[in-house]
């Protein structure tokens, strides 16, 4: 019987990517995937901290597999990810002495070294703690077997770690300092993720804008996406996350002449308020960025824009946080993920400044702009109703095909045909803020009854 694997996985997409990367190492090691804890003989929990709540829940995690350490002693206990950073690992192995294994973010070298037994690599790999990105000419790239030939998306880091370092963030000291990943790699691993039924990409950075900017006359993102987008088999190319000072009109209108890069750009604000930008070192004005969203607009006619946002930031007053407010409802973006400002130790902010905005007032403001957000979103995707738009499936869910538009919509539809890695235009006869429903063009006899708006038809 061969060994088993378990993976948790918390936090952001570049998380789900080193994930992937892990059960497939460990399937060349002869392991085999069980959604099962009890049942491993390996368990790796890959950390977020980006949130008190997020560390938390990692920490409650970990604790819960401790009678099962003391029940089964030969498993295998991996804590990785943003928990354990990049700096060492000495304070969580007191704290917690039945883990195996700390694995700094993106690299799996450290358990595959404990698990093969090599001694010299698991020694210089736990010590250092600097290995940074091990799997890059090491391990075989591709999907874990579970998701081959059934995973239509997937997520491929191109640069990580972050040298920014926004005063409120925390990530640059658990990731470390940039570092863009060759595109030879890069292209390598993405040929092999179509091979095995992949047919769109998500190309990751905490600033992905910067990719190649670390590399001595190295190409950029711009010329990545050209690359990339030659791909044969590869349908779709998106890429995330952006910054307003390195999203520029090479990149946009890139995106705008190649037809595999879709209109989609996330490019957050944090806030609406030049004080509060000031003090989250984000290195632009209100202005600077309503300048950026309308010059998207004009380069990319078709775009849907996600923006990122902060409420309660020390020191937000009620007129600061106005002005965000107001700058939303003006800019009128597709998608705004909101989060309640926590402070992360280490940072800039936690340090310097005071986390002096009540809890219920954080939440007041995340539910006001929860509810512009939903207002508008409604708003804009009302406009597809009665419109047919390019649908790539992804899988099936309750009964009803789930698949994306190239603005990343999300859309369903009831069909009878396996539409799984297909690209079908599907008309639309039902919109709502998160969601829209169709019908495949091709099984379908008009019929104008049965379009229905946002207020006749219930979501």
């Amino acid at each position: 019987m061969s060994k088993r694997y378990y993976i948790w996985t918390a936090g952001c997409q570049m998380n789900v990517a080193d994930s992937q990367r892990v059960a497939t190492a460990l399937e060349n090691l002869g392991y085999t995937m069980t959604e099962r804890p009890e049942e491993a003989d390996v368990i790796v929990l890959n950390t977020c901290v980006v949130r008190q709540s997020a560390e938390d829940k990692a920490y409650g995690r970990l604790m819960s597999l401790k009678p099962l350490k003391e029940k089964k002693p030969d498993l295998v206990i991996n804590l990785m990810g943003c928990l354990v950073g990049v700096r060492g690992y000495e304070r969580l192995k007191k704290r917690f002495p039945f883990v195996d294994v700390f694995s700094p973010p993106s690299d799996p070298g450290p358990l595959l070294a404990y698990l093969t037994q090599d001694e010299v690599k698991a020694l210089e790999a736990q010590e250092t703690q600097t290995r940074f990105a091990l799997m890059d000419g090491e391990l075989p790239y591709g999907l874990p077997k579970p998701l081959q030939g059934r995973a239509v998306t997937a997520y491929v880091p191109v640069v990580y770690g972050c040298s920014h370092a926004c005063t409120f963030c925390i990530i640059p000291y658990r990731r470390g300092p940039e570092r863009s990943r060759p595109v030879g790699v890069i292209v390598q691993e993405i040929r092999q993720l179509v091979a095995q039924g992949v047919k769109e990409v998500t190309l990751l950075g905490q600033i992905v804008d910067r990719y190649g900017k670390d590399i001595p006359d190295g190409p950029n993102l711009a010329q990545l996406l050209r690359i990339v987008h030659e791909i044969e088999g590869l349908e779709r190319i998106r890429f995330l996350t952006s910054h307003p000072n390195w999203l520029d009109d090479e990149l946009l209108e890139t995106v705008a002449e190649l037809p595999k890069v879709m209109p989609h750009i996330e490019v957050p604000v944090q806030a609406g308020d030049d004080e509060v930008l000031r003090r989250m070192k984000r290195g632009y004005t209100a202005d600077d960025y309503r300048r950026l969203i309308h010059r998207i607009r004009e380069i990319i006619p078709d775009v849907a824009i996600a923006t990122d946002v902060i409420v309660g930031f020390p020191g937000e007053t009620e007129a600061q946080f106005q002005r965000t407010y107001d700058l939303l409802e003006e800019l009128r973006l597709d998608v705004i993920h909101i989060a309640r400002y926590s402070e992360r130790p280490g940072t800039v902010a936690a340090r310097k400044m005071k986390d002096d905005v009540p809890e219920e007032e954080k939440w007041r403001r995340f539910r006001a702009l929860e509810q512009l957000h939903e207002r508008i979103s409604a708003e804009i995707n009302a406009r597809y109703l009665g419109q047919t738009v390019e649908v790539l499936f992804e899988e099936k869910v309750k009964g009803r095909w789930k698949g994306r538009t190239p603005q990343n919509k999300l859309v369903f539809v009831e069909s009878d045909q396996d539409l799984r890695g297909q690209i079908r235009p599907v008309y639309i006869t039902w919109t709502g803020p998160w969601s829209l429903i169709g019908r495949l063009v091709e099984e379908m006899k008009p019929k104008m009854s049965e379009v229905s708006s946002p207020l006749t038809l219930a979501g």
